[in-house]
């Protein structure tokens, strides 16, 4: 499927139905730290259509205190692609400066500044020698993706405003580097659930996004951190790679987002074991914890058991890779639910592709499953059309694009990634134990709803 994939690209050029913003879409990493506002360096409407995209029709999240309508922009003219645009993006932060009040301006570059050779960098480095705190990323949509921005912002806000640290390191802190802010259609209420468990065992946890982040002053701790934790199955190794090599700090990878008690008590167990944290405290707050969740799961077991109409037995993931790996794990090995077909759009890096196949192909100790690596629509509905999905109609974890597909195989439909914009999304959250039970919550209220 990946050469024929690869093959339209080549014929056409173009992919059907996106699934992630560009480069500068990365202005949302900015927008996701609190007091953080993001100026944009690129065309009329470049910024406008990520914010449709990604923080709209996506669960419908809103733009914030420095999203949505709120980032300045060059608005880049003919003006400035004939003679540059540098005094421009001058005026425009000497403008922001009067009348925004932020603790960090983040500068993101589109297209045609790249393009043209504005050198972004001198123009930021005078407002920096001044002492204001302003940073900048050059995230031309021809870089990559907005996955592909976020990693340039991030490095951007460590280098030029973190700076340089040889001081020492907080025992039992951590540096958290998950799912991709607003992108990822839960990823406020899942930071909250993730910081809450780690918070739990015992570490003080720096998350870095959302309103459970300190914003400017807890990036500043970053290089004062015992380590950093990537949560994801690829998102943030090149950040904490960086951070190895430049703060001299370990991390601990864990690909598999937790969802559920099962995963999430690992989860914890691996942590605290390479933090060395006090075994009798994580023991407690585990107990704790699985008691709760349990105490619904059992209940719940009376529905799972006896509804007479039948529940989906075989099931679809499309979306991004850090939530497809973790809840095909859960609906493996918690619900005990067959994997029909499991379908990652994010155009993952090649060189993590052979590491994300062989955690489906050992996702349970009795289930071994294969994923597929497409970003073309097309080809997405091609191959979930020609899946047997047996006797019964199947549940879908996809998005908005699948609802038609949904359709066709008189199947369920549960949104879990962008675009989601049948969800309206405040805090909620799938992941750790209290979101695995908002997610069965979804999953069965679905599925009876479509059955009636």
């Amino acid at each position: 499927m990946s050469s024929i994939n690869e093959t339209i690209k080549e014929k056409t050029n173009s992919i059907s139905q996106i699934r992630y913003g560009c480069s500068i879409g990365a202005l949302y990493t900015a927008a996701a730290i609190p007091g953080v506002v993001p100026i944009t360096h690129c065309g009329p409407g470049c910024a406008d259509k990520q914010y449709l995209a990604l923080a709209f029709y996506n669960g419908f999240q809103g733009g914030g205190y420095s999203g949505g309508a709120v980032p300045p922009s060059v608005n880049v003219s003919e003006n400035e692609v004939v003679f540059g645009g540098e005094d421009r993006l001058r005026e425009l932060i000497e403008s922001s400066l009067k009348i925004i009040d932020a603790d960090l301006f983040v500068v993101l570059t589109g297209c045609v500044p790249d393009l043209v050779g504005d050198d972004v960098g001198s123009v930021v480095g005078e407002f920096q020698d001044r002492g204001v705190n302003i940073v900048y990323a050059e995230t031309g949509g021809f870089r990559g993706n907005n996955f592909t921005g976020h990693e340039l912002v991030v490095k951007s806000i460590i280098d030029q405003y973190v700076g340089n640290y040889d001081g020492e390191k907080e025992q039992h802190s951590v540096n958290v580097w998950s799912l991709l802010p607003f992108q990822n259609t839960f990823w406020r209420g899942d930071l909250e659930e993730i910081k809450r468990v780690l918070e739990g065992i015992g570490l003080k946890v720096n998350i870095l996004f959302g309103s459970e982040s300190e914003g400017v002053s807890e990036w500043k701790s970053i290089p004062k951190a015992q380590f950093n934790l990537v949560l994801s199955p690829w998102l943030g190794l090149e950040t904490a790679k960086h951070l190895e090599k430049k703060y001299n700090q370990p991390f601990l990878h864990i690909p598999v987002v937790p969802i559920g008690a099962k995963e999430t008590t690992r989860f914890l167990h691996e942590v605290s074991d390479f933090a060395g944290l006090d075994k009798e405290k994580v023991e407690a707050f585990i107990k704790k914890e699985e008691k709760r969740y349990y105490y619904y799961l059992e209940h719940f077991a009376d529905f799972y058991a006896e509804w007479w109409w039948g529940l989906p037995a075989k099931f679809a993931v499309v979306g991004d890779s850090a939530y497809n790996l973790a809840v095909t794990k859960f609906l493996i090995t918690q619900l005990g639910l067959i994997p029909g077909k499991q379908i990652i759009t994010e155009n993952t890096p090649e060189e993590y592709q052979e590491a994300i196949r062989n955690e489906y192909k050992h996702i349970s100790d009795k289930v071994s499953t294969d994923v597929e690596f497409i970003e073309d629509g097309y080809l997405i509905l091609e191959s979930l059309r020609n899946t047997d999905f047996g006797h019964k109609p199947p549940v879908l974890f996809a998005t908005t694009w699948e609802r038609d597909v949904a359709k066709e195989l008189n199947a369920s439909i549960v949104e879990i990634g962008f675009p989601a914009s049948y969800e309206v999304v405040l805090s909620r959250s799938y992941v750790g134990y209290r979101g695995a039970l908002n997610l069965l919550d979804k999953i069965y209220t679905t599925a009876i709803s479509t059955s009636a």
